[in-house]
């Protein structure tokens, strides 16, 4: 009994002597596998790396690119307000007449044209404008402000077709009889109303009947308007609609004519008749046409 275990113990430590003499090796596959893995590891490892490194190359590439982009885009041009037209004219607070600022530079030979009382129709206002074009004429339309209020339009239509507007009352009443809140009114409304319609206030101011004391001329200047009449009548008011003579309206203002006449007009029938013979006889004089807006406000 003793002799078989003894032998049987015997057997059992050679054989664990031999399997720790000779380890297992790790089988092709096993080490295919473990290869791969680490690969697959460092590739992974190396790609993430490369991926999240930025390409010095290609930022330069964009850097240039964004600069080319915004030097092609176009950058918006400040646009220029209106320059104001050079003033050349000034009148003479005494006759009214309208002179040059500076004779030896400027054409003295001129004349202002004026019409009063409108706006009234438009089939004649149409026709006024389109002789003023044709002779290249500008003028200043003096308006009430009741006729404006009744149709703005025609106040628009003289504004659009590059004429000047003036201011002459609301109510065509004679301003020197009235105080000082009335004068106001009448002024300040007609300011009001042309703005309104235009965009913009008169600059001339040129009482009815010619007649405007010192709270007229006060309230003209705290309008920051020039005061004026005028030094040659057409007369065309002294006519009607039964007893008119449009050639009798340009002899009128040729009779009076002279350099710097600021010529009295109105929107009447016979005077559009007369106008287009009236403006071609001035040009045979050799007279021109004052632009209102050379004149100097100040007088």
């Amino acid at each position: 009994m003793n002799k078989k275990l003894l032998w049987g113990l015997t057997a059992f430590l050679l054989l664990t002597a031999s399997a720790c003499q000779n380890p297992a090796k790790p089988t092709d596959a096993s080490k295919s596998t473990a290869a791969g893995s680490t690969g697959s590891a460092t590739g992974t490892a190396n790609g993430n790396t490369q991926q999240n490194k930025p390409d010095a190359g290609t930022t330069t590439q964009q850097q240039e690119n964004t600069a080319k982009s915004a030097e092609a885009t176009p950058q918006p041009i400040p646009t220029a307000a209106p320059e104001a037209a050079p003033k050349k004219y000034k009148l003479n607070p005494k006759s009214y007449d309208i002179q040059p600022i500076d004779p030896s530079v400027t054409e003295k030979k001129m004349v202002l044209l004026t019409f009063d009382d409108g706006p009234k129709d438009k089939d004649m206002l149409d026709s006024m404008l389109n002789t003023l074009d044709k002779h290249h004429a500008k003028a200043i339309f003096f308006v009430n402000g009741y006729r404006v209020k009744q149709k703005p339009e025609l106040l628009k239509l003289i504004h659009d077709r590059g004429q000047t507007i003036g201011n002459h009352s609301w109510d065509h009443i004679d301003l020197k009889k009235e105080g000082q809140e009335k004068v106001n009114q009448q002024i300040g409304d007609v300011q009001t109303i042309v703005k309104d319609v235009i965009g913009e206030v008169p600059r001339f101011f040129r009482p009815p009947f010619g007649s405007g004391g010192d709270l007229v001329k006060a309230k003209v200047k705290e309008e920051n308007m020039l005061f004026m009449t005028w030094s040659n009548g057409s007369k065309d008011w002294e006519m009607s609609n039964k007893s008119n003579n449009p050639d009798q309206v340009v002899a009128n203002v040729l009779e009076q004519l002279r350099p710097g006449s600021n010529i009295l007009m109105h929107e009447l029938p016979w005077t559009d008749k007369a106008l287009d013979k009236l403006l071609t006889e001035l040009e045979q004089k050799q007279y021109g046409f004052v632009d209102p807006s050379t004149i100097e406000l100040t007088p």
